[in-house]
């Protein structure tokens, strides 16, 4: 039997727990559309009802203000775009968007279009930690500004940003906040009262759950986007489309799984990322942290390798270790991160940026043998960083490919 590589890749994606393919596969065993009246369809809707109160309970807030999705990157979408369209129908003069440098691109590419529907967009900085600079957003939010969208936890960076600061100054100007929830659900404790946001975007597959279904948490007292996809109605109107009932069992049961181990979880991802970093330099590796003292979630790590290219690093350890960049592939180009130029970070240090997130289901052996394939690989590469990934193994190279 061939020796599965080691998993490392959290942010990207996370493995499937048994309690959401258990539940899946149970909703998949007998058909049922949620709309049906028949027998087949309530036990579909019962199906649907549980799934969206346990994702709600994971948030704490009523089932009646989670709206399912495809994914966090249409949450993200229904969000900015459903928004400016409530606005240019009438809800609201304001036409100035306000966003973090550091957002996923289905934030930035969302809020760039909406410069065709005449909206005024505009960029806050981070520091050099990747913390977003409170003092610039403050004065970038004015009377003009309609939303504001600031990620809870960076994809690349694993930096845990101060959303309830940023939901004051929010609140102060009578601006509505919106938040990509999806690196932090479900891997940190989140109350969407607490944090004051008006919407959070959600991505099961980030907390353990299937691909293919997430949510956007609309507050009962926040305007209702306007749906960006067209048909029935579905989602109290925001977003049609038959729901995928059993996706939407396994996100419930993931969600409910993550609600009960959070703390748990939190402890064992913090203790193997602290026993990785001691393997590392108890190995002789050189490396530096990206987020300097910034709050970072647990088991999240950026690091940069002196004098390594971190792609070609991942495309070394690629058939015994997965671990990802933040770099994109583009026609065969290595293009630099957007979040790690947001940061300040020069280019030949952020090629040398490599992330790791340590998970509920990784061991403590797992990570210390990473830490040998990583110590071993470092010492064989020690390349020129001119010499990109993509011309060592090849455009398609799993090391090349953007991790969102």
């Amino acid at each position: 039997m061939t020796r599965q590589p080691i998993y490392l890749d959290g942010f990207s994606t996370t493995p499937l727990a048994p309690e959401a393919l258990a539940a899946m596969q149970a909703a998949w065993a007998g058909p049922g559309n949620a709309s049906s009246p028949h027998a087949a369809g309530q036990r579909a809707l019962a199906i649907l009802d549980r799934g969206r109160k346990q994702v709600a309970d994971l948030i704490g807030c009523s089932a009646g203000e989670v709206i399912f999705t495809s994914g966090a990157t249409e949450a993200n979408n229904l969000a900015l775009r459903g928004i400016a369209e409530w606005g240019r129908r009438g809800g609201s003069e304001r036409r100035r968007v306000v966003v973090s440098a550091i957002e996923h691109k289905a934030v930035l590419e969302a809020a760039k279009r909406l410069v065709l529907d005449r909206f005024e967009v505009v960029v806050a900085p981070v520091d050099r930690a990747g913390v977003i600079d409170l003092t610039r957003l403050e004065a970038l939010v004015d009377d003009e500004t309609l939303l504001v969208s600031v990620m809870l936890v960076n994809n690349e960076t694993g930096v845990v940003q101060p959303i309830r600061e940023v939901a004051q100054i929010c609140r102060s100007r009578g601006v509505l906040l919106h938040s990509d929830g999806a690196q932090g659900v479900g891997k940190r404790p989140v109350n969407v009262f607490d944090l004051g946001v008006d919407y959070l975007s959600i991505s099961a597959h980030k907390l353990y759950g299937p691909m293919g279904v997430g949510a956007l948490y609309v507050a009962s007292d926040a305007p209702k986007p306007v749906a960006q996809v067209f048909g029935g109605g579905h989602e109290r109107g925001m977003r049609a489309g038959t729901e995928p009932v059993p996706l939407v069992a396994g996100f419930g049961a993931a969600a409910e799984v993550a609600r009960s181990c959070l703390e748990a979880d939190s402890e064992r991802s913090a203790m193997l990322k602290d026993a990785f970093v001691q393997a590392l330099s108890a190995a002789g590796v050189s490396y530096n942290f990206v987020t300097e003292r910034a709050p970072v979630i647990d088991g999240g790590l950026a690091l940069s390798f002196p004098s390594t290219s971190g792609d070609d690093l991942a495309g070394r350890v690629s058939k015994r270790l997965c671990i990802s960049t933040g770099s994109a592939c583009n026609s065969g180009q290595v293009t630099f991160s957007h979040v790690l130029q947001a940061m300040g970070i020069d280019g030949d240090v952020s090629q040398s940026v490599v992330r790791f997130f340590f998970g509920r289901m990784n061991t403590i052996e797992e990570v210390r043998s990473a830490a040998l394939i990583i110590a071993e690989a470092v010492n064989e590469a020690r390349t020129p960083l001119d010499e990109s990934a993509s011309e060592r193994y090849g455009v398609g190279h799993e090391a090349c490919a953007y991790r969102p």
